[in-house]
């Protein structure tokens, strides 16, 4: 399930007219040759949470926007964007089903050449539906 929800959020975030139009990237990985703005699933780990009757899984995922510029006030729009674009994923998914979604925390870092960083964490709690 945590590969199908990596997979899911990839495409979830590339289709949103918003995001789509003002980063260069959106990968499930980090992007090789993408200039900033891009957007990438930084890393993940998850674990058992399943039931009685279904296999389940709690799955924490790490996004990394990656961004360019002396305004901060884009990126962070970007990133505003992105947690609305995560808390309206929706629940039924191919094969599992999301049962709760929540922020765990954001870094915001400013890197060399003027780049800016922010790490967005999320929690994921899933049952599988096949």
């Amino acid at each position: 399930m945590e590969t199908a929800l990596r997979s899911a959020i990839a495409g979830w975030l590339a289709s949103d007219p918003v995001l789509s139009e003002r980063v260069n990237a959106i990968a499930e990985e980090a992007p090789a040759a993408a200039s900033p703005p891009a957007i990438a699933i930084a890393a993940s780990a998850s674990n058992d949470w399943s039931t009685k009757t279904a296999m389940g899984r709690e799955v924490r995922l790490a996004l990394e926007l990656i961004g360019r510029g002396d305004d901060p006030a884009e990126t962070a729009a970007l990133a505003g964007r992105i947690e609305q674009r995560i808390a309206t994923l929706a629940p039924q998914q191919a094969g599992f089903r999301v049962v709760v979604t929540r922020f765990l925390r954001s870094r915001v870092e400013r890197r060399r050449r003027n780049g800016r960083a922010v790490l967005l964490e999320f929690a994921f709690k899933l049952i599988a539906t096949e």
